[in-house]
């Protein structure tokens, strides 16, 4: 066998999965506790002995992608808050992401001070398209650069000040990436450059100065953020599917939907977005969790008209105890029950919103009635007796009064294994192994 061991260090678990890339097979898995207290290469470690036990993994290569330590924080600086300020949005999140702020306009001190108070690990400094506005990202870097920043920067704005700007920021002593411009014309988003950036950033600054580890060891292990590696294994399925799909990942802080649409010649019309379109994306409710985030879930579902009051007050001091206990684990059939429902509302609200665009600034949703294949993720459901998550997703593939169309003829299935991580992490180096094991555990 020709082993490789790909792992995801996450907030909570660290899960780790051999697979044998000759064959595309999933070989061995295992989890662990994250040791975010410690070093987290105590945990990963201990789940990749566990993972590997009885297989001959001396000497194979370890592929890992981490969100420890509250993953990859980001802000994005641009120039009006439709166009943009929301491309730089989208593509931060498909750069794995969790958006933390958006700024629009020519920052003043007050914009400044909140910048600097949602603590972003990285800044996307974006502006104008290609030849046309250069002042407001020519004041933003600026004022950047005179403030003394040391945030690692990512400049992604109109090329034609790029070099200037970015030789501005860099005499200024601000950490600075260049990028192709993320909209370089109306309408026409241009992502791949940008989210690359991102993610060398992301590897070169930030894993290092969250001190997740003593030593270099795990800087030079880590290949992506989390979500990133995900959104890439999303569109490898995408691929081995041949169609549209969904993915909802509810995890304990937040609950992701990633979705591969087929481009519709329609954009490129009259009705087309200023700020373009993404047709592979990710979207992060951080309202929406199992643990920290279980008391938005009920909010959120009340909102949405998903619980009655009765019913909301009953589950809100349930979800209040898991807010108050992130380690908590269900002990019996009831509490599973629970979890299981506070899992259903917040894929449901988490999808609607993804389809409806609600409170991202999009002027038009995604339409996903075209969805092939949606995939559940996260450990309530990988956990749970395959009918038990499959009614999970079943509430989402039935849900039609959220004022969006629903996928028409899905086919639900759960990542019980959690190899769209892996696939993700193998699809550079070993994209045959990376389609062969989607299709054998997905597809």
């Amino acid at each position: 066998m020709s082993l490789v061991v790909c792992a995801d260090v996450g907030s909570t678990w660290t899960k780790v999965a051999v697979v044998d890339r000759a064959a595309g097979a999933l070989v061995g898995s295992a989890a662990a506790p994250t040791t975010v207290g410690t070093d987290v290469l105590h945990g990963l470690d201990a789940a990749v002995a566990a993972a590997g036990a009885g297989l001959p993994t001396a000497g194979v290569p370890w592929l890992v992608c981490s969100s420890a330590g509250g993953g990859l924080r980001l802000a994005v600086v641009g120039y009006e808050p439709l166009v943009t300020a929301q491309a730089g949005r989208r593509v931060g999140l498909s750069a794995g992401a969790h958006v933390v702020h958006v700024a629009a306009g020519r920052l003043g001190g007050a914009d400044l001070a909140a910048l600097r108070a949602a603590r972003p690990d990285v800044v996307l400094l974006v502006g104008g398209t290609d030849g046309g506005d250069a002042d407001t990202l020519t004041h933003n870097a600026t004022r950047l650069a005179r403030a003394r920043w040391r945030v690692p920067t990512v400049l992604a704005g109109n090329v034609d000040v790029r070099d200037q700007l970015s030789a501005l920021l860099a005499g200024a002593g601000v950490p600075v990436t260049v990028a192709d411009n993320v909209l370089p014309r109306i309408g026409v988003l241009a992502p791949a450059s940008a989210r690359a950036a991102i993610r060398e950033v992301f590897l070169r600054h930030v894993i290092g100065g969250k001190r997740l580890s003593r030593g270099p060891r795990f800087g030079r292990l880590v290949r992506a953020a989390t979500p990133d590696a995900v959104l890439t294994g999303v569109e490898v399925l995408a691929d081995v599917v041949g169609g549209d799909l969904v993915v909802v990942d509810v995890g304990g802080a937040t609950t992701d939907v990633y979705s591969v649409l087929t481009p519709d010649e329609r954009a490129d019309g009259p009705g087309r977005e200023v700020a373009g379109s993404l047709w592979r994306a990710r979207t992060v409710e951080g309202d929406l969790g199992m643990r920290w985030s279980a008391p938005g879930v009920v909010r959120a579902a009340v909102d949405e008209r998903l619980l009655d009051p009765v019913g909301a007050e009953v589950l809100a001091v349930a979800a209040r105890a898991r807010a108050d206990d992130p380690g908590w684990v269900p002990v019996d059939a009831a509490d599973a029950v629970v979890d299981r429902r506070i899992a259903g509302l917040a894929a449901t609200v988490a999808v609607r919103r993804h389809a409806r665009g609600a409170g991202t600034g999009e002027r038009a949703g995604r339409d996903l009635r075209d969805v092939r294949l949606l995939v559940g993720s996260g450990g309530v459901l990988r956990h749970a007796a395959p009918d038990d998550a499959r009614t999970v997703l079943s509430a989402v593939l039935s849900d039609h009064a959220g004022g969006w169309a629903v996928p028409r003829a899905a086919r639900p299935v759960v990542d019980s294994a959690y190899v769209l991580a892996a696939a993700g992490l193998l699809a550079g180096e070993f994209p045959a192994a990376a389609r062969a094991l989607l299709r054998d555990r997905l597809g």
